[in-house]
């Protein structure tokens, strides 16, 4: 059976443009079989963008998972000076997130990868609708990886329904960063955010650390 999270291209194609309005903003958005949410903008997605657009984004901004390009391309649009980049593992989804971003106007980065295997930057902000359907094994090594990809200071925002497994979600998020926290919970959708957090101990080791109060 082909995924959304696989190497599909051949499926047949069955493309379809997709209204989408956010922030006072028009948004088309062209689908096809073998990518995720191909009916149409997601929930989760639309709860995730929410959680984002009342966040202070700045600097390089990673839409891991991207799919066509919904949340690298809403939030280039409403975050203007972010230098946005898309990936995806799955070339068809990365073709629609290209050919949406000429649709939409969004001037952002996309590449065909793995997980991180074909990525060497590093980020301020990286968000993601990740592919649960691919397993916590994958899931959880792009949460560790995200770790490694992140400025000191940067941000992680993931989106995952409870029944989906958010709490274990949660508890992993907290061994791999030290910290996270629940920013918004919508019709069972949790936006789960980490910053990676560093102190210097006094032999100068950089060391994980948690905020406390």
């Amino acid at each position: 059976m082909a995924h959304y999270f696989t190497d599909n291209r051949n499926l047949k194609e069955d493309r379809k443009d997709h209204s989408f309005r956010f922030s006072g903003r028009s948004f088309t958005f062209t689908t096809d079989h073998g990518v995720f949410s191909m009916q149409g903008i997601d929930y989760g997605t639309q709860v995730l963008l929410k959680a984002l657009s009342e966040e202070n984004v700045t600097g390089r901004l990673l839409d891991m998972g991207c799919g066509y390009g919904v949340i690298g391309i809403v939030s280039k649009t409403i975050f203007p000076a972010c230098d946005v980049t898309m990936a995806d593992i799955n070339p068809r989804a990365v073709e629609l997130a290209q050919n949406n971003c000429l649709l939409n106007g969004a001037d952002c980065h996309i590449l065909i990868s793995d997980g991180f295997q074909e990525i060497s930057d590093t980020f301020q902000w990286i968000v993601t609708n990740p592919p649960i359907r691919a397993g916590k094994k994958v899931i959880y090594a792009m949460f560790e990886d995200a770790y490694a990809h992140l400025n000191e200071t940067g941000s992680f925002l993931a989106v995952i329904r409870r029944q989906q497994g958010a709490e274990s979600a949660l508890r992993k998020l907290k061994e791999v960063f030290g910290n996270c926290e629940v920013i918004a919970k919508d019709k069972g959708y949790w936006i789960l955010k980490s910053i990676k957090l560093t102190v210097s101990d006094t032999d100068g080791i950089i060391v994980n650390c948690i905020k406390v109060k």
